[in-house]
């Protein structure tokens, strides 16, 4: 496809007016201000005026699945929420794992719609997740939370062993790199030392990434550090070993200083999910510190029992407006950080080194923005529009490594008709199974 007189947000996120863009195959093969040579080359010629185009964007914590779950667990704190609401629904996901399958599905369709091209998920039905990110075109940094186990148990005793062992063997790397397989510690709250050790061990003997959830509220903070002689969780985690393989740690809301420095130095990725974190009233992560000691830094949703929206500019939104007002501060957390976050930080903390930003020789993860609208002009600063008064409903085509998935309303891997059928009949049997308990 070449993309012609179109605006642009390069490499550096500069804004460009007037640029033609050339894909082949799965990668961007030209960026410039003339036409380039053999146009016809390219294939179809996409008319670009009055539209922007850029990076794609990157989900760096999720639970896809718990669309099933939107709207259902609200206005409760996290423990209760989690005890008391999610946990027994997601019990009964369990019965039937396609349940688990077409709520990813879901929520793919609603990513793409958003202009998310690949995301970061924990949960359940591995299997049945990496298949639908298959199916969908989608890219995925896949783990599983069987190792949530609250007491020690013999790792390979578990399901999840099984589960992990074929993820290794049949889905690290599959469809051409999309899927890549990591290792789940879900929390310091729900995983015990010997476990977290050996989930470090597998990560080390399958070069495997980690991801976990991380001081998301007080309590967790407080209470780890009562378990550990005065150890937070990020101290706590260093100690077992867990930062020495590349980690993306989800939250980070109520780190001290000292953790951000541990952060920093073991170049742990930080996933921000400030829609989740506000509406669960868990506070504010501080995010400016994090810059300012060079931790690396990404944007996550979070499952939609606790956003209800996989959104990303909207909580890019939501993470800029936030900071400034709970800091007091309105010069802190430029546009441009944030777009950042949206998009190479957030293939970083993926390792997927040749994504996330416009540039020739890149994976063409890219999507198309209308920006002739009332709510965009006029332009000033174009990184001030996109992350202050843009809508993502803006997004009119999504393309992951050279194709695309979603085009002007029109979903081109997902049924989305049946898809949104099969998770109706999926609640429908959950809820009436609660019912009967």
């Amino acid at each position: 496809m070449l993309f012609a007189h179109i605006d642009i947000l390069d490499e550096n996120l500069d804004y460009q007016k007037d640029r033609f863009v050339a894909v082949e195959g799965d990668r961007i093969a030209y960026v410039g201000a003339a036409e380039p040579e053999n146009p016809r080359q390219y294939g179809e010629r996409y008319d670009g005026r009055g539209k922007l185009l850029m990076s794609a964007f990157y989900n760096t914590h999720a639970h896809t699945p718990m669309t099933l779950l939107r709207g259902y667990a609200e206005n409760q704190p996290l423990q209760q929420w989690l005890n008391d609401t999610v946990w027994p629904f997601e019990g009964k996901m369990d019965m039937d794992k396609k349940h688990q399958y077409w709520g990813t599905m879901l929520s793919q369709a609603e990513m793409l719609r958003y202009g998310v091209v690949s995301y970061t998920d924990m949960y359940f039905a591995t299997i049945d997740r990496c298949n639908a990110t298959l199916e969908a075109g989608m890219k995925a940094n896949q783990c599983d939370g069987g190792t949530m186990c609250f007491v020690e148990k013999d790792y390979d005793t578990l399901p999840v062993a099984a589960v992990n062992k074929e993820l290794f063997e049949n889905y690290q790397g599959a469809g051409n790199g999309r899927v890549k397989i990591d290792m789940c510690v879900h929390g310091e709250y729900t995983t015990p030392e010997g476990m977290i050790r050996r989930v470090v061990e597998e990560c080390h003997k399958h070069d495997a990434r980690l991801h976990i959830h991380m001081s998301e509220t007080k309590a967790e903070h407080e209470e780890c550090k009562g378990r550990h002689d005065g150890m937070t969780p990020a101290a706590w985690f260093e100690h077992l070993g867990a930062f020495d393989v590349p980690t993306t740690a989800a939250h980070c809301v109520w780190v001290e200083d000292s953790d951000i420095e541990i952060l920093a130095r073991k170049g742990v990725n930080v996933s921000l999910n400030p829609a989740s974190n506000m509406k669960l009233a868990s506070g504010f992560a501080p995010v400016q510190k994090m810059i300012d000691a060079g931790v690396a830094l990404s944007i996550g949703t979070d499952g939609m029992a606790s956003n209800n929206t996989h959104n990303m500019l909207q909580s890019a939104y939501l993470l800029a407006c936030s900071q400034k007002g709970n800091a007091l501060d309105p010069s802190i957390i430029p546009a441009k950080d944030v777009l950042r976050m949206l998009t190479a930080g957030g293939a970083a903390a993926q390792g997927r080194e040749d994504c996330g930003v416009l540039a020739e020789g890149k994976k063409a993860d890219l999507i198309v923005m209308d920006i002739d609208t009332p709510w965009m002009t006029p332009v000033y600063d174009m990184e001030v529009n996109l992350i202050y008064s843009a809508n993502a409903a803006d997004i009119c085509l999504t393309m992951c490594d050279g194709k695309v998935l979603y085009r002007d309303g029109e979903y081109l891997t997902i049924d989305i008709e049946k898809t949104k059928a099969e998770v109706k009949r999926s609640v429908g049997e959950i809820l009436s199974a609660l019912k009967e308990d």
